[in-house]
């Protein structure tokens, strides 16, 4: 069994906002945060959800 993506949740979460909100990603930047410090808490590779997702390198750098 493959192991569970720690960040989907917060994926599907985008996905429900960007519906709700017409598409405008701006009404969705709480959101996308949210994202963002999921997949910097996770090594690269470890959560599918966060790859190609934009500014995790920069979310990383402020955890250090």
């Amino acid at each position: 069994m493959a192991a569970k993506d720690p960040c989907k949740k917060h994926a599907c979460e985008i996905q429900k906002c960007l519906q709700a909100n017409n598409y405008l990603e701006s009404k969705c930047e709480a959101v996308f945060q949210e994202m963002r410090r999921c997949c910097a808490q996770y090594p690269k590779g470890v959560s599918l959800s966060c790859s190609g997702f934009k500014g995790v390198e920069k979310e990383r750098e402020k955890q250090a």
